[in-house]
């Protein structure tokens, strides 16, 4: 892989991330500023987000493989994206709002495999290489959260303008990226929607990682859903730019990947992801603004080893496990556990616990973080059991 081409896809991770993290990690802020959202209510728009993962990536995944270039078709959805991040602005109306997300979230979550399709196909050693490029996608982030944050907007529409404007320079971005041609054969109407890549289940330890994929995310949704405003609420300040350690924490530990993958192997790469998720609730529940503020920053810095270790391995795990005319389609299989059916069954039950653990508006963080550290504690010893997969990715 050519500067050029590295500094393209670099680019493209770039704004791919920085949209998401501009309005995602501050969206439960503004919904209770803006719209009087209740717990529930907020956790149906993060849904919205899961839904359309579920949806959509199977069959985007399929037409890139089969009909049409992977780059055409992330410009596309990125150009639509960036209209109804702006529509998102216009309402004060509950189930409008979150029927907006919804449409938005079938247009941007299927990029994400998208991206990463792009991006394999250039790579001759994608063990290697992904991981840096990968890692603008998460300094991406960074910068959307550091500007949220020190600009003070992160309870204000102005989360929704930045990330079209964002959107919009990505989708035509998108039309120079390099050519990543479709794999050629027809479809037939099984593959229309992605069940080629069901193939994955024949490894049993394959299908053991993709039902961890989907129980780690039910605590996953607990800190997409609600860690902003509990960060709020437990008196942080600029806690949308504080916020940002956590994926400071991502850049730094996706670099290291490549290395522990060869010493340690994916399944304790795995391990470690989910040890953090129960530390980092550990920490939630116990900490606060005075004397255990520390533990606040803590559960905030863990984010690095809990999304890289277990997500991007995961990613990497997958592609390794996929053949040339499945790629796309088998990331967004990856997509679809961890984004998708996970983070539906997360997002309803963490509302749940939220609404259940909150008197007059006075929410018991403690024993709502709780409950999602049991979880992760749970998968952790599942997978510790039934994974046996020893091939090298």
């Amino acid at each position: 892989m050519n500067n050029n081409t590295r500094f393209q896809l670099s680019f493209m991770m770039f704004l791919q991330y920085f949209i998401w993290g501009a309005w995602y990690v501050s969206m439960n802020s503004y919904m209770v500023a803006n719209l009087g959202s209740t717990g529930k209510q907020i956790t149906y728009a993060y849904g919205a987000l899961a839904v359309a993962t579920m949806i959509s990536p199977f069959f985007v995944g399929r037409i890139a493989d089969r009909y049409f270039s992977a780059q055409k078709i992330m410009g596309a959805l990125h150009l639509a994206g960036a209209a109804f991040l702006f529509l998102a602005t216009v309402t004060t109306s509950n189930p409008l709002f979150i029927g907006i997300i919804l449409i938005y979230s079938l247009l941007y979550m299927p990029t994400i495999a998208l991206s990463n399709s792009v991006a394999f196909q250039q790579m001759k050693d994608p063990a290697k290489e992904f991981p840096v490029v990968r890692m603008l996608g998460t300094v991406g982030w960074i910068a959307g959260g550091l500007l949220i944050g020190n600009l003070g907007i992160e309870k204000t529409a102005n989360i929704f303008y930045i990330a079209a404007a964002a959107s919009l320079l990505l989708g035509l971005f998108s039309y120079s990226l390099p050519n990543t041609p479709p794999q050629g054969a027809a479809a037939t109407t099984g593959s229309a929607i992605g069940t080629e890549a069901f193939v994955l289940f024949k490894n049993r330890s394959y299908l053991v990682f993709f039902i961890a994929a989907v129980l780690i995310c039910i605590p996953l949704s607990f800190y997409y859903s609600f860690a902003n405003l509990f960060l709020n609420e437990a008196g942080m300040e600029n806690a949308a730019g504080k916020m940002i350690l956590g994926q400071i924490s991502e850049a730094l530990f996706i670099l290291a990947i490549p290395l522990l993958l060869k010493r340690i192997g994916v399944k304790k790469m795995l391990l470690l992801g989910m040890i953090a998720w129960v530390l980092r609730y550990i920490l939630f529940s116990y900490g606060d603004s005075g004397a255990n503020l520390w533990m606040l920053y803590g559960g905030i810095v863990l984010h690095g080893i809990c999304y890289d270790f277990f997500f991007v391995t995961g990613y990497l795990y997958t592609e390794s496990r996929a053949g040339d005319k499945i790629k796309s389609a088998a990331q967004g299989l990856f997509t679809f556990a961890t984004y998708g059916l996970g983070m539906v069954i997360g997002n309803w039950f963490s509302g749940m616990v939220a609404d259940f653990y909150t008197i007059n508006t006075v929410r018991d963080w403690q024993a709502i973080w709780m409950i999602p550290v049991y979880i992760a504690a749970a998968v952790l010893v599942y997978f510790i059991i039934a994974f046996r997969d020893k091939k090298p990715v």
